[in-house]
């Protein structure tokens, strides 16, 4: 293992220090927000086993009534084991269901103060194109919340850091996330940083292959299992690259290749609306939180960048187009 992915770990108290020496108290483990548990249900969920997912769905869907159920009355209700809504509440992010109750409460007391509903109806075929507008805006908001509530800040931090410092910056992705991969690294280019993302996935191994360390390699996959994107970005770990990952799947391969990781949301897919669609919502959301985060750190160098690419796209968007005249034909 590259010594980037090493740890460090202090020993304890001095064992010849006076008894009265102060001991640190250790880190309180951090628990999620209320707001957080939809989004950590729809991360984690496939990853579950059955009988975790029926608990983790339960409590997602009626909050109110599970947080009023004891450990018990929650297992007989999901045809579960206690075991299992202990184990569930914990891969939630609880240290026990008690927190998870409490969890639990706070968001239905947030549902009542009159917030949108977590999930919207599925558009149907012979939806008025009024109703699909309106349910794609109440997902696309559930999804942009959904993402923001389960983004890990401090992991965004340390990915920011090694962006604002990388010396070459490679961008791995198909499909849609592809299209997401391309918009980090045109808004990364825009403020002076070299950044790439190839669209060929040969071409995507070959770049990985001269990562070094002091480069980063980003990954954009919402499976998480996508070989297209997984291959680049193990080449780069193994040639000592900082490597982050954006999925929605904690538990993913691509994962076991990534120094940090970005949760986006789990999108649910229907037939007339792909999971692509949701899941670049949430992609681009993280990618315009690195940019601003990047550009942040390194503004004395993004703003005369930003500056000298307005001006020099400035011409082009005051272009007289000249006006258009239909001829008619006689025949």
């Amino acid at each position: 293992m590259s010594e980037k992915m090493k740890e460090t770990f202090s020993g304890g108290a001095d064992a010849t220090a006076p008894a009265t020496a102060p001991v640190p108290a250790p880190a309180p483990v951090p628990v999620p927000a209320p707001a957080a548990l939809r989004a950590r249900v729809r991360s984690l969920g496939p990853s579950m086993t059955r009988s975790m997912q029926a608990v983790a769905e339960a409590v997602a869907e009626d909050p109110a009534g599970c947080a009023a159920l004891t450990v018990s009355d929650l297992a007989a209700r999901t045809g579960t084991s206690e075991a299992t809504v202990v184990r569930t509440a914990r891969l939630l992010g609880y240290p026990g269901y008690r927190d998870l109750r409490l969890a639990l409460a706070a968001l239905a007391a947030q549902q009542e103060s009159g917030a949108a509903p977590a999930v919207t109806v599925d558009i149907a075929v012979d939806d008025s194109l009024a109703d699909v507008v309106a349910k794609l805006a109440q997902e696309e908001a559930q999804t942009l919340t959904d993402t923001a509530a389960g983004l890990d800040v401090a992991a965004l931090g340390s990915a920011v850091a090694a962006l604002a410092g990388a010396r070459r910056i490679e961008i791995y992705g198909v499909g849609a996330s592809g299209l997401v991969a391309q918009d980090l690294a045109q808004k990364l280019s825009r403020i002076g940083l070299i950044a790439h993302a190839p669209g060929d996935p040969h071409l995507a191994v070959t770049t990985a292959v001269l990562l070094r360390p002091g480069d980063v390699a980003v990954a954009i996959t919402h499976s998480g299992g996508t070989g297209d994107v997984i291959e680049p970005l193990r080449t780069a770990f193994e040639h000592g690259a900082t490597t982050l990952a954006l999925t929605a799947r904690a538990n993913s391969p691509v994962v076991h290749y990534a120094d940090l990781v970005l949760a986006t949301s789990a999108a649910r897919e229907t037939q007339l609306r792909p999971a692509a669609m949701s899941s670049r919502t949430s992609q681009l959301l993280v990618v315009d939180c690195l940019f601003v985060g990047v550009a942040q750190q390194t503004y004395e160098t993004a703003a005369p960048a930003l500056a000298a690419s307005y001006e020099a796209l400035a011409p082009r968007h005051h272009t007289p187009v000249p006006t258009a005249k239909r001829t008619s034909t006689t025949r």
